[in-house]
């Protein structure tokens, strides 16, 4: 996409991961790190080196906050090309901010509840709603390293959790993804359907974005 396209996406990734917003670049290079080194010990949230996906994911916590600070600096492989919007960054990583987010999320339950007479165990849902990010982090690296069908016999444990693509938009087309990572499609076979893929689709043909052919 465009730089000026990027912005508005970079603004809106803030917008909708709230209290679980994630620094782009800090994310991408775990992600490039994770296809490299995949079930390795140097793979960043590998479930094959933790007895439990709270493990796991405090172990990526502290790997993302080391590339944050500055305490860890990225391999050169790893951090080339990256977008940087220090400004959107510092804001959106505030623990102010984050704070501001769960307060809003807490509100709008409690209007339902008092205002709308929806069940108070709504509220049961508020941890995941604010740590959305991590959850979707912690389902995608435990159940698509664990759980399911492989179509390529890669050299690590991905797998392809389920055939629809229904569960986290196709993000659980792990070994699919693992074997073809520069493909906009996770499902490779035809019985597979990712549904992110049609909407990649509608906005290449829109122009916001220009797909590349893997």
């Amino acid at each position: 996409m465009g730089p000026r396209t990027e912005k508005v996406f970079y603004f809106l990734t803030w917008f909708f991961q709230g209290s679980s917003f994630l620094i782009p670049r800090a994310y991408a290079v775990m992600h490039r790190m994770h296809h490299e080194y995949s079930d390795t010990e140097k793979d960043p949230h590998s479930p094959h080196f933790f007895k439990d996906v709270f493990g796991m994911m405090w172990h990526t916590k502290k790997i993302y906050f080391d590339f944050v600070s500055g305490e860890r600096t990225p391999e050169s492989q790893f951090s080339g090309d990256l977008p940087v919007w220090d400004k959107m960054d510092k804001f959106g990583d505030s623990r102010w901010v984050r704070l501001a987010w769960g307060a809003i999320y807490t509100l709008f339950y409690l209007y339902f509840i008092f205002v709308k007479d929806a069940s108070v165990f709504w509220l049961l849902l508020l941890p995941i709603h604010y740590l959305m990010g991590p959850v979707q982090g912690a389902a995608v690296n435990w159940m698509g390293h664990k759980y399911g069908y492989r179509n390529y016999n890669s050299k690590d444990d991905s797998r392809n959790t389920e055939p629809f693509g229904i569960i986290l938009m196709g993000e659980l087309f792990q070994n699919n993804h693992h074997e073809h990572p520069m493909s906009a499609n996770f499902a490779q076979k035809w019985w597979e359907f990712d549904l992110t893929y049609p909407v990649l689709k509608m906005l290449s043909w829109l122009h916001i974005i220009k797909l590349k052919k893997a």
